[in-house]
This record gives structure tokens, C-alpha cells and sequence, in this order.
């Protein structure tokens, strides 16, 4: 049993081994079908877009990205799910993102959103649950409210809800013609089929003018309808004095660039300025007396008058609580009350009397809470107290402890660094420590070709599995046989494929060239490795090794002549030399009727003979008997053996039956084989009479002859007319050609008329009686009934009474119509 299994598992790696030697060596194939499917795929895309790019003007920045997401939508493993680092497949349930259209597995985006709201609802314990919190995209973070989180698979489009898989569409999309509303809106609709990414700029073409409005209207296309005539602009500047010289621009016209001597708004002082900013301001104060005439004005170049004294009216004491009216040149005097402002530390007033200046500090002694509630202290109000107590609460990431001292209890935000390995396997989280899933790696990788000149950028992470993209340039590695050069090939991974030029080499036995494929690695089975002892082991050593093969032999064909000199065939170098055909040899014997039978010879020339058909003596000899066709009719084989020329003639007796096959003749057999016609029916006449008969019935007269018997029988038959009265004797001939007939006479056609009364009257009297028995039957018959109805007169007088049927039958009839008739029309109208 262990064996079997051995066995099984043996074959099953010999299999395997085969398999990964094939594909190495079609390794060049795949990869040309792999570039005509991309190439085709390409065509197609190209042909979809091709009425974008037709006109010009065209914003073609957004149509390469429309194009890119349909290429990654037909390219398997293209598109990936930022969330999850998986491909999206054809069969998955998808969301897109409508500003960045990226694309996410159904159940990523939905998880998503989840842990998105859970976790700013969680910062408070007060909101949590109760407001509706947006969530973000993972990759360009735009917010959707609470109700857009997506419960439900539509295609591209909104259209089909759960869009049927259809391999001749872009996946997850619906089929039908797009429809979405352009951005900027345009008034048009998109035309593509449901397609992913954004959408194409707007195809139409509209007719409209410049920016200026100077130039003709003419069509364009609508994604690039505003377009400049590149004329001066023209229009007056917000300076008014100048025009703009732009070329014909979109929006507001830029400042006037041209600079001039201004004044400033106080007129002080003239500086050289932009023609654009005419006002401005100096850092001279203004200086002015004021309506006072004691003060001056203290504001810095300003428009406009000065204003009142700001000493004049009347005017509060430092605490606010007297007001007096004094000259502008006095100052207010303190009230002498006591100050009563509330000082820094919000409990207390101040208990000095009017001052001027900013009040003291709070020296009073109050019993004071730490800020985190747990210790109270006495001490001066304007001092705070902070107990030394660590925070032992968890923040808002739920890993860290808050560990500050005396904390109120609002900790603040984790500020250490996340430090989680993202999804990508290569980073770590960059972000501050917090709750839920980390962002997608925000990184891109771009997958390079062998060579470099070729790559493809992929979300980070997604490097490992990624094909990498077919690079068109050439392999540039040198050969690693003894050609010059290697076949071209595109750049690769790997060694190189199998060379498959010819080999060239010069054979040393016959000096030809080597006209096989290159074998400097050929990749052969390794032989001698130990027998594993059972399929856990693993050999170390590679079951296929790369090594130079000698040239074979010459295969180039050499014309050679077989050894009967039936035909030359061309025959490989290295085994070019006599040989058999394999032909029969087919020379003509010396009996001149046969053929040597022997399989393709040598032959030795004879007598000088350098014939191709004359035998030689390694040929056979004939030892058959003749077999030349003998005369027709002879049944006799020739008593000669095989030889040249004609037979002689057969003398033996040959039995023959007479032409009325009755009798048995012997003639001789070249007597037979030799006559003619007339001749060979005399040999085979008996000289009796013929025993055939004639279609009379009588026998042919004639002596034995072949063929048919002739009609002229010339016996004497008996010949009657119809009634059989009549009767003579003729010739037989002359009665079956119906040359002679006798008919009835007179007496005959008498004698039958009254035969045929006679047999009319015996039928009528036959009629005659046969109704008579009736009569007699038919009288008999009623007697006798009339001897039964004198008997039973007197029980036929008795009253029979009837039944009910028979009394109502009459009235029963139409009742029972009518019924049914009611019934008839309740089922044909009452139903509905």
C-alpha cells in the first residue's frame, strides 16, 4: 500500500516537473499573446474615445483619466480596495467615490463609514450616538452624511441596483448610456455607456465668441466654449484713466501695472505709487489743533476732520463712580470712595480707595480644590493649587494613560504616534495614536520591468502581487551560447528563453553545417540523484540542469541510387551509402513471364548486359508451372512447365453434353477450341430425335438441334363448334393461329331455344309452388292464434292501473325544460 502511494506521489512531481519545463519553454509565447490582447484592448479604448479627440480645442486632462479607469477596469488586478489591499474582482458588490471615483469592496466602505462615526461619537460621552456625524472617504476625504453610507450595489451610473455580470461589459456597470449630469454643469449629459471615473469632457460643440466679445462666434466644444482672441483687451481700468493691454482674458481685469507721483490721504507727503492703490497713508501724525485750541491731534495720516477733544464734556474718576465737568487742561481727582472692582481673580473686589492704575493682586486666604478635585489647601486666592497626582484615565485612543498631573478630567488628545503597521506591510502608521482601523497607506510603488524603462504605480503594498507591466524594448543581456548575437526578445525577468538560431557549427567528420536548433543549454533531466525514501523528503539537487549537447549527426540529404536501381533517394549524411529499397526487385526472369520477387538486391552485371530489367543471378529462379490463358474453352492446365512462347495444342477428350442434353459426347479438345460456329453445333449433335415439346403439346419432329424448336407441327386435332354439336379434324398449325373455327347451324341455335323454355317454365313453376307453401304456413299460423284469444279474453278485462309517470309524464316535460333552461343561464351570466 505505502509503495502504491509512492508510486502515485512519483508521478504526480514527475508531472509537475514536466509542466514547469513546458512553460519555461512557452514562456516567449504567452507573453506575445499577453501583448496582441493588450494591444487589442487598446485599439478598442482608443476607438471608443476617438470621436473626443477628433476635434480640437478639447480639454483632453480629464479624458486621459477616464481612460485610465476604464483600462484598470479591464485589466485584471488593476483596481485595488485602498481599504482591504485586495483586488476588486468582476463578481464583488463595489462602491465608488464620487469625488475621488476611487473604487472600494462593498463591506470595506461599509465597515468603514461605521468605525468613522463610532469614533468621533466617542470623543464625548454626552453626543454619543445622538448627532449625525459625516464620514470621510478613506482617499480623498470627502464627507458623506450619515444617511449616503451605502447599503445597497448600483452600477457607475445609479441606474440597475445588483447589475448583472456580463463578460462583454465594463464590470459593475449596467450597459445603458450614462446620462450623468456634467461638472461644471452644462446643461448636456454624458453619452458613454456606465463607465467608472469621472466623466469625459462635454463632446457638443456650441457656437459662442471670445472673452472680449470682439471676435466671430464659432463652434467649439462645450467643455472649452470660453476661449481668448488673444486681441488687447481694451476695457478701462478702476484707476479711469488707463485701458487694459492684456491679451482677452476670462474675468476682472488685473490692476493697472503703470506707477505715478500720489499724495498721500493727509496730502504730507508724494511718493511714487501704483496707479492701482491711489490712496495711501504716511506714518507722520497728523498733528492738527484741535477745536480745543489746547490739544493737538495725536491719529496717524487720516482722512477727514480731526474730531472733538477727547478731554472735553464730562469725565468719570478712576473707579467709575463720580463724574465731573472740568476744563480740558485738568486732570479728574480721585472721589476719595473705596475702588470695588472686581479683581483678576473673579471672588473678590478691591478694597483700596479710588486709585489710579490697575488694582493688586487678591492676597486673601481661601481653602482651594486641586483642578482635579481630589485635595483641598489653604492658600493665597491669586495662587493656583495643583496637586501632584497623575492622571490615571485612558485618552481617547484607549492604549495610553493620560499621566497628567492633576488632570480635570477633559484629557487631552493621545500626541503619541499611532506606530501601527498598515495594511501594506511596509509602513507605519504616521498619525497621531488613535481608535479603529488606520487610513490606507497613503504611498504609491511603482512596479519597474527588468530594465526600468517600463513601470506601472500601484497603491503601496500591492507591489507583490502586480504583474509587472510589458516592457516593448529590447532584451539587452548578451548571449549565453556561442552565437554573436541573441534573438530579439522584449526585456523580461529571468533567464533568457532558449536560443532557437541554428547551431552553424562545422561537423568534423563531413564538413557540413550543424542545422539543428542551438544547443549550448539544453535543459535535461539530471540522472544519478538518490532515491528519495518517501515524499517527505525533498531533494536538494534541481531534477532539470542546463549543459551543451554535442552537434547530432549530419542531417544533410545526399542523393544515393538503392542497390536495384529503382529509384535515388535523398538520404542524411551520416547514413548515406547502398541500401535496400525495400521495393520488390521485379527483373524479368529467364521464362519471360515472371518477375524476381525478392525485396531490392544487388544484381551483377551479366554478359555486359547493363539493362535495369534483366535478372542476374542473385535473382531467383521460376519453378512455377505455366500459367499462360488457355484457349477458350479448354479446361486443361499446360503439361509444360513455366516457359517462353506459345503452348502446344491440348489433345485430351473433353466430355460435352448434345444440344437436347441428354446425351454425353467426347471430342477432342482442340477440336472444340479450334471450330466455328456451324462446326461446333455438329460436334454436339446426337442425330436422335428432338425430345422438346412444342406449345401445342405435341413433340418436335426435328432431329437434335440447338436453340428453339421450330412452330410448324402438322398433327391433326379435333375441332367443335360452341354448342358442341358440330365436329372436324384440322391441321394443329392452322388451329392456334385461329386460321379456322366452326360455327352453330340452324339446328343447333333450335336445339337451345328450347333448351333455354324448358328451363324458364321449370323455374316458374318452382316460384309457383314455393308461394303456395307460404300461403299454407301463413293459414295454419292463424288459426292457432285464434284458439289463444278465445281463452284469455276474460283476464284482458281487467283494469290496469297506471303509475305516476304515466299520469304526469305530459306535465313533467316542459317543467324540466324550463329548469334547465334557468340553469343554463345562470352559469352563462350569473358567474360574471
Amino acid at each position: 500500500m505505502s509503495q502504491r502511494k509512492f508510486e502515485e506521489i512519483k508521478k504526480a512531481n514527475e508531472a509537475a516537473a514536466k509542466k514547469f519545463v513546458e512553460e519555461h519553454f512557452s514562456s516567449s509565447s504567452e507573453e506575445e499573446g499577453d501583448e496582441d490582447f493588450e494591444g487589442k484592448r487598446g485599439k478598442i479604448v482608443a476607438n471608443t474615445f476617438i470621436t473626443y479627440t477628433t476635434q480640437t480645442d478639447g480639454d483632453l486632462r480629464e479624458l486621459e483619466r477616464t481612460k485610465q479607469y476604464v483600462n484598470e477596469a479591464f485589466q485584471a488586478g488593476a483596481m485595488t480596495c485602498l481599504i482591504c489591499i485586495a483586488s476588486v474582482k468582476r463578481n464583488q458588490a463595489v462602491w465608488s467615490c464620487s469625488g475621488c471615483f476611487c473604487i472600494f469592496h462593498m463591506p470595506c466602505i461599509q465597515k468603514w463609514a461605521k468605525d468613522s462615526q463610532f469614533l468621533v461619537s466617542s470623543l464625548t460621552d454626552d453626543d454619543f450616538g445622538k448627532r449625525d456625524y459625516p464620514w470621510p472617504c478613506p482617499k480623498c476625504r470627502f464627507e458623506y452624511k450619515r444617511s449616503e453610507t451605502p447599503s445597497r450595489y448600483y452600477c457607475y451610473c445609479g441606474k440597475v441596483e445588483d447589475p448583472p455580470l456580463d463578460p462583454w461589459l465594463v464590470p459593475h456597470s449596467c450597459g445603458q448610456i450614462c446620462e450623468r449630469e456634467f461638472k461644471p454643469p452644462c446643461g448636456h449629459k454624458c453619452l458613454l455607456l456606465c463607465h467608472p471615473g469621472p466623466c469625459p469632457p462635454c463632446p457638443k460643440m456650441v457656437t459662442t465668441t471670445c472673452y472680449c466679445k470682439k471676435a466671430k462666434p464659432i463652434p467649439r466644444r462645450c467643455s472649452a466654449k470660453e476661449w481668448s482672441c488673444q486681441l488687447p483687451c481694451g476695457r478701462k481700468l478702476l484707476c479711469g484713466q488707463h485701458k487694459c493691454e492684456n491679451p482677452c482674458h476670462a474675468g476682472n481685469c488685473q490692476p493697472c501695472p503703470r506707477v505715478s507721483r500720489q499724495k498721500c490721504v493727509c496730502g504730507k507727503k508724494v511718493a511714487e505709487r501704483s496707479c492701482a492703490s491711489p490712496l495711501w497713508h504716511c506714518d507722520q501724525v497728523c498733528g492738527k489743533t484741535l477745536s480745543c485750541g489746547n490739544h493737538t491731534c495725536e491719529q496717524v495720516c487720516h482722512v477727514g476732520a480731526c474730531g472733538e477733544c477727547p478731554r472735553s464734556g464730562k469725565r468719570a474718576c478712576p473707579c467709575q463712580k463720580s463724574k465731573f465737568s472740568l476744563p480740558c487742561t485738568e486732570d479728574v481727582p480721585t472721589c476719595g470712595d473705596s475702588c470695588d472692582k472686581v479683581l483678576e481673580c473673579g471672588l473678590h473686589r478691591c478694597s483700596q480707595r479710588c486709585h489710579r492704575g490697575p488694582c493688586e493682586t487678591c492676597r486673601q486666604e481661601v481653602e482651594k480644590h486641586c483642578r482635579c478635585g481630589k485635595h483641598t489647601k489653604r492658600m493665597p486666592c491669586h495662587k493656583s493649587y495643583l496637586c501632584e497626582t497623575k492622571c490615571v484615565k485612558m485618552r481617547d485612543c484607549q492604549k495610553h494613560q493620560c499621566r497628567r498631573k492633576c488632570c480635570p478630567g477633559n484629557c487631552p488628545p493621545c500626541d503619541q504616534n499611532c506606530g501601527r503597521t498598515l495594511g501594506c506591510r511596509n509602513h507605519k502608521c504616521p498619525s497621531v495614536c488613535h481608535r479603529g482601523s488606520c487610513y490606507p497607506c497613503p504611498e504609491t510603488v511603482d512596479v519597474k520591468c527588468n530594465c526600468g524603462n517600463a513601470k506601472v504605480t500601484v497603491p503601496c503594498g500591492r507591489e507583490r502581487t502586480t504583474r509587472p507591466p510589458k516592457c516593448k524594448e529590447l532584451c539587452s543581456r548578451p548571449p549565453s551560447c556561442h552565437h554573436t548575437s541573441q534573438e530579439k526578445h522584449r526585456c523580461h525577468f529571468g533567464p533568457c528563453p532558449p536560443c532557437h538560431q541554428l547551431c552553424q557549427k562545422v561537423l568534423e567528420k563531413c564538413g557540413h553545417l550543424c542545422s539543428t536548433s542551438c544547443h549550448d543549454q539544453a535543459l535535461i533531466r539530471q540522472t544519478g540523484r538518490p532515491q528519495p525514501s518517501g515524499p517527505w523528503e525533498q531533494s536538494s539537487e534541481p531534477a532539470f540542469i542546463q549543459t551543451a549537447l554535442p552537434c547530432p549527426p549530419c542531417q544533410v540529404p545526399i542523393p544515393v541510387e538503392c542497390l536495384g536501381k529503382h529509384e535515388v533517394s535523398p538520404l542524411p549524411c551520416h547514413v548515406a551509402g547502398p541500401y535496400s529499397c525495400k521495393r520488390v526487385c521485379g527483373r524479368l526472369l529467364d521464362c519471360q513471364n515472371h518477375t524476381c520477387m525478392k525485396e531490392c538486391h544487388k544484381v551483377t552485371e551479366v554478359d555486359g548486359c547493363t539493362g535495369k530489367n534483366k535478372a542476374g543471378s542473385e535473382c531467383l529462379h521460376c519453378e512455377e508451372g505455366c500459367s499462360k490463358s488457355r484457349p477458350l474453352g479448354c479446361p486443361h492446365p499446360c503439361v509444360l512447365p513455366c516457359h517462353p512462347g506459345d503452348c502446344p495444342p491440348c489433345v485430351q477428350m473433353l466430355r460435352i453434353k448434345c444440344h437436347c442434353k441428354i446425351t454425353s459426347l467426347y471430342v477432342e479438345c482442340r477440336k472444340i477450341t479450334t471450330a466455328d460456329v456451324n462446326e461446333k453445333n455438329l460436334l454436339s449433335c446426337c442425330k436422335n430425335q428432338c425430345p422438346k415439346e412444342l406449345p401445342c403439346g405435341h413433340r418436335c419432329k426435328e432431329m437434335c438441334h440447338p436453340g428453339e424448336c421450330p412452330f410448324n407441327c402438322n398433327q391433326k386435332v379435333k375441332l367443335r363448334c360452341p354448342c358442341k354439336r358440330i365436329k372436324k379434324e384440322l391441321q394443329c398449325s392452322k388451329v392456334r393461329e385461329n386460321q379456322v373455327s366452326i360455327e352453330c347451324d340452324t339446328t343447333c341455335k333450335e336445339m337451345k331455344r328450347k333448351a333455354s323454355e324448358i328451363k324458364e317454365a321449370e323455374a316458374k313453376a318452382a316460384l309457383e309452388e314455393e308461394k303456395r307453401k307460404q300461403q299454407a304456413e301463413l293459414e295454419a299460423f292463424e288459426n292457432r292464434l285464434k284458439g289463444r284469444r278465445k281463452k284469455n279474453r276474460k283476464k284482458d278485462e281487467v283494469a290496469i292501473e297506471l303509475s305516476p309517470w304515466q299520469k304526469y309524464k305530459y306535465y313533467l316535460f316542459p317543467v324540466c325544460g324550463v329548469a334547465m333552461a334557468l340553469f343554463a343561464w345562470y352559469f352563462a351570466y350569473g358567474a360574471d
